[in-house]
């Protein structure tokens, strides 16, 4: 199982950077739960300051969005089963600064290109024996929202988090989830740990392979 993870961080200079507030708490859950449930676990996971408890899984730590696409899209063809749960960057600086960008009493622009979506190349790549799982996080309209990525991206289920549900989203120890497959069924869950809403993501992957 390939499971991604955390921020990625966008460099516009050497000391600074565009992020995000994930922790990665939802993906590192996902990891220790799917090495209990016996899976052989590659976790790939952004700048965050926890890590698996299970000494199993073998962990590759990414900075950028870029380098984040580069270790899942290499490792993506040895795995059968793979959850994107990390809130990768959708844009990135088209110049780095070299040095330390000064302050000159002016406004600047900063402009960005898009980066890989590592979802939408995995469903290219994806096999008949492959699951591949996403996460939509969305603020409005989420249901119809995540269903477009579903389909748009070649994915076999999305789970959708909504900033709008009180201790859900990023760096809460909760989640509340709702889990979409490829044929429509929808499974909505109540608030819980993010240990137990791994569980139940797990479930359903494992109902679909069986």
């Amino acid at each position: 199982m390939l499971i991604n993870a955390g921020p990625t961080r966008e460099p516009l200079d050497p000391v600074r950077f565009i992020s995000n507030r994930s922790s990665g708490k939802m993906g590192i859950a996902l990891a220790d739960a799917a090495a209990e449930y016996g899976a052989d676990v590659d976790l790939v996971i952004g700048p965050v300051n926890i890590l698996p408890s299970d000494s199993s899984i073998r962990v590759t730590r990414v900075t950028t969005a870029s380098s984040m696409a580069s270790e899942c899209i290499s490792r993506f063809p040895l795995c059968d089963i793979a959850i994107l749960s990390a809130a990768v960057a959708d844009y990135t600086p088209v110049v780095v600064a070299k040095g330390k960008l000064k302050k000159s009493g002016k406004n600047i622009t900063l402009r960005l290109k898009q980066t890989t979506d590592i979802a939408a190349e995995l469903g290219k790549l994806k096999k008949r024996s492959q699951l591949l799982a996403g996460f939509a996080l969305e603020t409005a309209k989420e249901l119809s929202n995540a269903k477009e990525k579903l389909k748009r991206k070649k994915l076999d289920i999305i789970v959708l988090n909504s900033l709008r549900e009180k201790g859900a989203g990023f760096e809460n120890d909760t989640n509340r989830i709702t889990i979409i497959d490829k044929y429509n069924n929808i499974d909505k869950f109540e608030l819980k740990s993010k240990e137990e809403a791994a569980r139940d993501i797990l479930d359903k992957i494992v109902s679909m392979i069986k």
